[in-house]
């Protein structure tokens, strides 16, 4: 009878056969905050989806692994279009992009023409939607984008609402917000978020700006991923509660190892996944390598139109 290894060095295989395989492609693996913890742990980097695009720039890598959801494997392929860009399920989708359709906006923006919209695209969007806005911005540096949106034309923010009600918050300027929303940080509610703060009294809150504007009320500190970081290392207290995608608690657990990290509940369970980033498996991993597909190839007209927006960020970021 054949015989099959224990899991465990079936993992250790696995994992050395994807590292074999990234030295003989010469490729880069990016990881996402929600990734799962192993694929986050053999990663090159892990980051947001911006900071990770930039990071594929700087390597000499001829391929970039994205494992991440397929907008965030778009924005690499934007900003490296002579590298090869794989991830490792096609499916890894995004219910934020798909509640902004390329079609639906640019439809949109052709019937308001009149308004001449300067058109604000959070990150988590479509190339096509990327190409049809004026500048892009991350949950980081959205108040600053918006801060130095001209004066004189009105704002259209896509797609995430909760998002863009609390930049307007911050920045005290009135824009027009695309109805869209994620859908795992939209599961977290003010009554399961006031639930864990009573059960740990002394804990202080953060959470992600995709949050409903009656749960970052009760937040101490509302701020993007990479924020979380240095807030949760610098906060005067030993116990927060992390309100959003679980992943995210992986890397601030082995960041932030002083402290105790309570996943914020959502209604229906302890902690908040999203099906799309859990897609990705070091399995699909090792055999996006070994195929190089699924592949992402943008049409160069859109590219270069999404790229211009982008780079402007940049400059608007410095």
């Amino acid at each position: 009878m054949h015989h099959i290894p224990p899991m465990p060095t079936a993992a250790l295989d696995l994992k050395e056969a994807i590292l074999q395989l990234k030295k003989e492609r010469n490729a880069v693996i990016l990881a996402h905050n929600y990734q799962t913890g192993d694929i986050q742990d053999l990663a090159d980097y892990v980051g947001d989806s911006l900071g990770l695009a930039y990071q594929a720039k700087a390597t000499e890598a001829d391929v970039i692994v994205f494992c991440g959801v397929h907008f965030m494997a778009e924005t690499a392929k934007i900003v490296n279009p002579s590298k090869t860009v794989v991830l490792p399920d096609r499916d890894a989708g995004c219910s934020l992009e798909q509640s902004c359709p390329g079609p639906e906006l640019e439809a949109f923006l052709q019937a308001n023409a009149a308004k001449n919209y300067y058109v604000i695209a959070y990150i988590n969007c479509s190339a096509h939607v990327k190409s049809l806005c004026d500048v892009i911005c991350t949950s980081g540096n959205a108040v600053r984008i918006v801060e130095q949106a001209p004066s004189d034309r009105p704002i259209l923010f896509v797609p995430d609402a909760n998002l863009g009600a609390w930049v307007m918050e911050q920045t005290g300027r009135k824009m027009d917000l695309w109805q869209g929303s994620c859908y795992v940080h939209v599961e977290f509610t003010r009554d399961s978020i006031q639930r864990i703060k009573d059960e740990y009294p002394d804990a202080l809150v953060v959470a992600h700006p995709e949050c409903t504007q009656a749960v970052r009320l009760l937040a101490d500190e509302v701020c993007s991923t990479e924020k979380m970081i240095s807030w949760c290392k610098n906060a005067p207290s030993d116990h927060l509660i992390v309100v959003t995608e679980s992943g995210m608690l992986h890397r601030l657990r082995k960041e932030v190892p002083g402290k105790t990290l309570i996943a914020g509940p959502t209604e229906r369970c302890a902690c908040a996944d999203c099906k799309y980033m859990k897609l990705n498996t070091l399995e699909k991993l090792h055999q996006c390598l070994d195929r190089l597909s699924p592949e992402v190839v943008l049409p160069e007209d859109i590219r270069a139109k999404a790229e211009a927006p982008l780079l402007r960020m940049l400059e608007q970021s410095k």
